[in-house]
């Protein structure tokens, strides 16, 4: 099991490296976005030179926010070729897999719709992955894409595609979490997990591990159930790198609770 942190975009891409490092992080989980973090604002090169010189990993990841599933086509295409950029950059550093978030924005039109522009748009983004030797792994998303049966909307017809799974995700807008329930499913196409917490309902919080109701050793339990030994990504948001690094220790100690206590990737691990 590898631990990684992600960098916030509004903050220098190598400064973040460096306090990973600092606090012993095994890999960054990069986003690529505005303003400080956008492509055209980072250079390839001296980030891979950063990971090389703190022995750090990478894996990949793009905003949420981006329109791949709009019915207006000039707003899908402009997602698409966004997201192309991103995936040059991410080949150029050395990123194995990076995540996309399926989009909601046809829904209000109908579901239907949404899945096939969502489709489209995976199809063009996973053909731009192999030509740049990037992976792209599909992360799931509350309300919308949050269950086996919705995640296979997307997941069934493009075999390709690896799965993201978010656990803290997993916990909002449903009844249950459905990390088990997506990993019974597609647990072999399991590439890179996000561990946060939240209370529930529909509030993405990003807290610090064992702040809410998130159920962190059942998660733990289900992900090895399913193999998995790869990366996972401390996607706490706060201002205080004190939260991550106390998190950093709470998923250590859990994961070492039965007896687990090596540190390595799995072969599905979508670390660098």
């Amino acid at each position: 099991m590898l631990i990684g942190g992600m960098n916030h975009p509004g903050h220098d891409v190598v400064e973040e490296i460096e306090w990973m490092a600092e606090i012993g992080l095994d890999f960054i989980d990069l986003t690529l976005e505005p303003p400080r973090a956008a492509v055209w604002n980072v250079d390839a090169k001296t980030i891979r030179a950063a990971l090389e010189d703190h022995g750090l990993g990478v894996v990949g990841h793009t905003a949420y926010y981006l329109p791949l599933a709009s019915a207006f086509e000039s707003l899908r295409r402009a997602a698409v070729d966004e997201i192309k950029r991103c995936i040059e950059v991410f080949g150029q550093i050395g990123v194995a897999w990076v995540n996309v978030h399926p989009d909601r924005s046809a829904n209000i039109i109908e579901r239907k719709l949404a899945i096939e522009r969502n489709i489209r748009s995976l199809e063009e983004l996973i053909v731009a992955g192999r030509d740049h030797n990037v992976g792209i792994m599909l992360e799931n998303t509350p309300g919308h894409f949050n269950t086996a049966s919705q995640m296979a909307e997307l997941l069934g017809p493009l075999p390709e595609l690896g799965l993201h799974l978010d656990v803290g995700h997993c916990n909002l807008l449903t009844e249950f979490n459905t990390a088990e329930s997506i990993l019974q499913v597609y647990g072999a196409r399991l590439r890179h997990v996000h561990l946060h917490d939240n209370k529930g309902g529909n509030a993405d919080l990003h807290l610090p591990l064992g702040t809410g109701t998130v159920d962190l050793a059942g998660a733990l339990r289900v992900l090895k159930k399913a193999s998995y030994d790869g990366t996972i990504t401390l996607e706490v948001f706060t201002s205080d790198k004190h939260h991550v690094a106390y998190s950093r220790d709470v998923l250590r100690q859990a994961w070492e609770a039965d007896g687990i206590t090596e540190t390595k990737p799995a072969t599905s691990c979508a670390c660098t």
